[in-house]
């Protein structure tokens, strides 16, 4: 019998402490989805402290009854963080609108995705509340978790799942006149860092993953093999977040706000007809 010493015991702690700090989902978080009621976040720090913690473990979080006013919508997100202000304003309370120049404010279906991979910190956390779908159908939201699609890559294909760690792309926003967005560096799409439970191997963080704001590639003499292995990596990676085991669906409703981490959720949703409003903020 193998004895055990203080490492291990250090080593199965760690391991304990990371299936506590992440919850890695699939389709099947539709028969366990998290959520808190709006009365207790608004009424107490422990609610918030609730709200917080499903957040961090799961990536997404439902708030059940909530008023479906958007000034009530901007309180309830006041209460975990301000409100970051980007070209797009601060608060935003929309409907379909091409005068936009983004694929966001048109009815056409969203591929999962991150959002502002141009900005050099992208937003963390946002909140998405439907308070009215009128006169059509569809717009279901599409939810991923990146961290478990990132850790299957990983166990199916780990050099793809290296060439995201390390190859950096380019990213921009250009579609609002007179407006150019940037990050102050390039990024790869799997963003890692030290681990926080002092493991040798480093951790996952951010994911920056988002096909529509996705710079030009620069072709040069030396680069095609680069190329090449990026585009094998993000077909690969592709796959996985399009699976059907890897997307969990659902319907918004009003009522019933969604937040959700930019940094690990991948988001879409369907095409949809008709007039819907949508409210929130980052």
């Amino acid at each position: 019998m193998k004895k055990t010493t203080p490492r291990d015991s250090a080593e199965m702690q760690n391991f304990k402490s990371m299936a506590d700090f992440y919850a890695l989902w699939g389709s099947e978080i539709e028969y366990g989805e998290p959520s808190i009621s709006y009365d207790e976040i608004m009424t107490s720090d422990i609610g918030v402290g609730k709200w917080t913690d499903l957040i961090r473990k799961y990536g997404f979080c439902y708030v059940e009854n909530c008023p479906v006013y958007p000034l009530e919508t901007k309180r309830l997100i006041e209460k975990i963080a301000f409100i970051r202000k980007t070209h797009y304003g601060g608060f935003y309370d929309f409907t379909s609108d091409l005068t936009m120049k983004d694929t966001a404010y048109t009815t056409f279906a969203l591929q999962p995705h991150t959002d502002t991979t141009y900005f050099t910190d992208p937003a963390g956390i946002q909140m998405l509340h439907l308070l009215s779908h009128e006169n059509g159908c569809g717009g279901a939201t599409l939810l991923v978790d990146g961290f478990k699609a990132a850790r299957t890559l990983k166990l199916e294909f780990p050099q793809k799942y290296k060439v995201l760690c390390s190859k950096t792309v380019p990213a921009r926003a250009v579609g609002n006149e007179g407006i150019t967005i940037k990050p102050s560096k390039m990024f790869p799409v799997l963003n890692l860092r030290e681990s926080a439970l002092g493991e040798d191997e480093p951790e996952l963080y951010q994911i920056r993953w988002n096909n529509d704001d996705r710079g030009t590639f620069l072709l040069e003499h030396n680069n095609n093999n680069f190329i090449d292995e990026w585009y094998s990596a993000a077909r690969s990676f592709q796959r996985i977040i399009n699976m059907s085991t890897m997307q969990y669906r659902t319907q918004l409703k009003p009522g019933r706000p969604l937040i959700f981490d930019n940094w690990r959720v991948l988001h879409g949703r369907t095409a949809f007809t008709g007039k819907r409003r949508m409210c929130g903020a980052y």
